[in-house]
């Protein structure tokens, strides 16, 4: 099934403009961004051939059947409470079904968790991205040697730069481990190779340094400490470094740079209006779609503000959430009885 089979049988119930022309936040370049509701014939959803959504390819344009909408309502989507709290200005099209379904009858404390808590989790996000820009990661990966020290005097020196100045290779090198210690190892070496010691490492990708037999009479050479914590960190850093590099959307990345803000600038000024309309919700048990503060968010958009300045902005929201939050007087959660019955008498009215 298609947008366009929905569109010949008449099968849609509800479709608006939503996104960022229903938030009074779009500019010139802006997408148009299409959300509906349809309902399945009646053959097709008694039978095998029931469908939960459909969307274009690039998703600018998706529909929701009719059960669907009501159980994403029920669980208090901020995508969906806002496509049903449309302004008029942006609805293209509406069926009569559809005015049983007040967004009124959805908001609940749940709203907390979605709106806000999703807000969180971007600006996690956010501070991710942030540490990612400010702290590249060389293309060219370092190995465990990088981690290890020698002990030398009342201190230490890099491994690599121990074996250059005394003019000795790894490969040439054994290690036993030292007892009651943490990554602490006795270093001998074997300038003739006849001990067969295994060198520190037997290839450059390896995730532990090598132990060797030694002959108990040997002498260590040094003592050397592996940190393979802060390896494991930096192996665990370097691949969502070079992740987040080959998936990044390089024109995005290119905005975000130009303005130097070191954060997404796009996706926080959508996280701030998201932490507004949950603001909104606690204190007014509305659901406001169209922003009052259009120059402001465009500005942060646009990357006028330091990534400290919209950090400070989100937490002073979240407060104020939390405050709202606790003396609202919202139900904890959207009535199911009541969403049943509207769904029911919806499909009856539809089929009969």
């Amino acid at each position: 099934m298609t947008i366009q089979h929905l569109k010949n049988q008449n099968l849609i119930l509800f479709e608006t403009i939503s996104g960022s022309r229903s938030f009074g936040l779009a500019t010139e370049n802006s997408d148009t961004d299409i959300r509906g509701v349809y309902y399945l014939p009646k053959e097709d959803f008694f039978g095998l051939n029931y469908i939960p959504q459909i969307s274009n390819e690039t998703n600018d344009i998706t529909y929701y059947e009719i059960g669907r909408f009501i159980e994403l309502l029920q669980k208090n989507n901020p995508n969906i409470l806002e496509v049903l709290a449309s302004p008029e200005d942006c609805v293209l099209q509406k069926h009569a079904v559809m005015d049983s379904l007040r967004t009124e009858d959805f908001l609940s404390k749940l709203c907390k968790d979605t709106f806000a808590g999703y807000a969180v989790s971007q600006i996690k996000k956010a501070k991710g991205l942030n540490k990612k820009i400010l702290n590249p990661i060389e293309k060219e990966r370092k190995s465990i040697l990088d981690f290890c020290f020698v002990l030398e005097d009342q201190g230490s020196v890099p491994l690599k730069k121990w074996l250059a100045g005394n003019g000795k290779v790894q490969e040439k090198c054994g290690l036993i481990s030292i007892g009651n210690t943490h990554g602490m190892y006795a270093l001998f070496y074997d300038e003739s190779e006849a001990l067969g010691y295994k060198g520190i490492i037997q290839q450059e990708e390896a995730n532990q340094v090598s132990v060797s037999p030694v002959p108990k009479d040997e002498k260590p050479d040094a003592y050397l400490s592996c940190n393979l914590d802060a390896y494991s960190t930096y192996c665990k850093d370097y691949r969502e470094y070079w992740k987040w590099v080959s998936e990044r959307n390089e024109d995005r990345y290119n905005v975000n740079q130009t303005h130097g803000q070191n954060y997404d600038s796009k996706n926080m000024m959508h996280t701030i209006r998201l932490l507004q309309s949950c603001e909104h919700i606690f204190r007014t048990d509305s659901l406001q779609i169209r922003v009052d503060n259009r120059e402001e968010l465009l500005d942060i958009k646009a990357g006028n503000w330091s990534y400290e300045a919209v950090m400070q902005k989100a937490q002073d929201l979240i407060a104020s959430i939390d405050h709202y939050h606790s003396a609202s007087t919202l139900p904890d959660y959207p009535d199911v009885k009541k969403t049943e019955k509207i769904l029911i008498e919806i499909r009856e009215n539809l089929y009969r």
